[in-house]
């Protein structure tokens, strides 16, 4: 852990960079990669709509403890799809059927109320249950639609007022152009994911969606907030704005990963569960939904929304100005080594120490050293030497000492009051 807390530290100081900024076409070049290939499974595979969206009914089988098996999920199944042919029912040639903790989930098309109860026998023939123990309900695809509607314009509220927010609260609209693109990035990863996946597509998966876009943008603004602190006096850092918008990046990464692993931990829990114990249900698509969006969020905060900020912000003249003010200094430093003057350090030695002379006014092998060095060096620049640091008056050592003077025996004039000045 001592390694990780260095680390972090050495980050925040900028002792140790990752340029984020500077490689900002291979991160924009990765996501377009996977942005590609998430809208490509969106478009070759779709969505598995759920009943809710499309409508049908669904039959609810209560099974045994130990009995909710893929043996008996495989019965219902073919005992279902044979009722289209044999009771001539179109809406359940192709059912979805699948396990949900102690009972069996069975899903078809629209259904009358004769077509519901042939195929209700079917299912109690197939597994030898009760007929209690199969509740069906029929949904139609209004509501369905309904929550669709709803979403969206949830979806148009939320960026809305990202837009405003991030307007009124960094002064700053390109920031919010960052903030929407970011958001628009894990959006469609996470779609697209759920696409391959297969999932069905349920209101627990709006749900989902709708607060992974909440994580995204608190993320980004943590470190839009570092980006406007280190950016706030370029002029005095001698720096350009690249470097210190990567600056903040660097020192909020660590608190990113921590806080994106420590969410991701308990909703890779909750997909396990529900993929592994529970088969179908809500918990499912939601756990999925905010594993892949918070893992997407985490990201796009880090690699998509600073540098595209900082791509933005590098046309504006100010901006341009001010790099190029930052370079200019940079490079006379490189020219002069003697423009930076170290700061001033209580241990710093002030002047050299006087070498040792030998007895009797000859040289030592000290003395014949930096004679030595001294003509060695005659080509070289000269430095100016070290002054003497000044002192009080009661530090200042005599230079020699008082001798006693002419006037020293004669009578000293002496300063009348303003009373008797002028007078005999």
């Amino acid at each position: 852990m001592s390694k990780l807390s260095n680390m972090g530290h050495a980050l925040y100081e900028g002792k140790v960079s990752i340029d984020f900024v500077g490689r900002k076409w291979l991160w924009y070049a990765i996501s377009a990669v996977i942005v590609l290939a998430a809208v490509s499974g969106l478009a070759v595979r779709g969505f598995n709509l759920g009943i809710e969206f499309v409508g049908g009914v669904e039959y609810q089988v209560s099974m045994p403890a130990g009995q909710a098996t893929e043996a008996n999920v495989v019965k219902i199944r073919e005992a279902v799809a044979r009722t289209a042919q044999t009771a001539h029912i179109p809406a359940a040639e192709a059912p979805i059927v699948n396990t949900s903790a102690n009972s069996i989930r069975v899903q078809t098309e629209p259904l009358n109320n004769d077509d519901s109860t042939t195929i209700s026998k079917a299912i109690q023939t197939s597994v030898g249950v009760d007929k209690q123990a199969i509740s069906s309900d029929a949904i139609g695809a209004t509501w369905g639609q309904q929550v669709a509607d709803r979403a969206l314009l949830g979806l148009g509220v939320f960026l809305v007022a990202v837009v405003l927010f991030i307007w009124a609260y960094f002064r700053e609209w390109k920031m919010s152009v960052a903030a929407l693109v970011a958001l628009a990035h894990d959006l469609l990863i996470t779609v697209g994911v759920y696409a391959l996946s297969g999932f069905e597509v349920t209101p627990a998966t709006v749900t989902g969606i709708l607060t992974i876009l909440g994580f995204s943008l608190y993320d980004t603004v943590v470190v839009f907030d570092k980006v406007r602190e280190n950016t706030k006096n370029l002029a005095r850092s001698r720096k350009t704005y690249a470097e210190a918008a990567n600056l903040a990046v660097n020192q909020t990464l660590v608190r990113s990963i921590n806080t994106s692993i420590v969410a991701l931990l308990p909703v890779g829990a909750l997909l396990y569960v529900g993929v592994a114990s529970l088969g179908s249900g809500a918990l499912k698509d939601l756990a999925l939904a905010l594993f892949v969006g918070m893992a997407a969020g985490a990201y796009s905060s880090i690699f998509i929304a600073t540098p595209l900020v900082v791509q933005l912000k590098e046309r504006e003249p100010g901006i341009k100005a001010g790099d190029a003010r930052a370079m200019r200094h940079r490079e006379r430093q490189e020219v002069d080594r003697y423009a930076s003057v170290p700061a001033f350090r209580e241990d710093m030695p002030l002047q050299e120490e006087a070498q040792p002379r030998a007895p009797g006014g000859g040289s030592t092998a000290v003395d014949h050293d930096q004679d030595r060095d001294r003509d060695h060096d005659a080509d070289a620049v000269p430095v100016a030497p070290l002054r003497t640091p000044r002192s009080t008056a009661g530090e200042r050592p005599a230079s020699r000492s008082v001798s006693p003077s002419a006037s020293s025996k004669r009578a000293q004039p002496s300063r009348k009051p303003r009373s008797q000045r002028g007078k005999r």
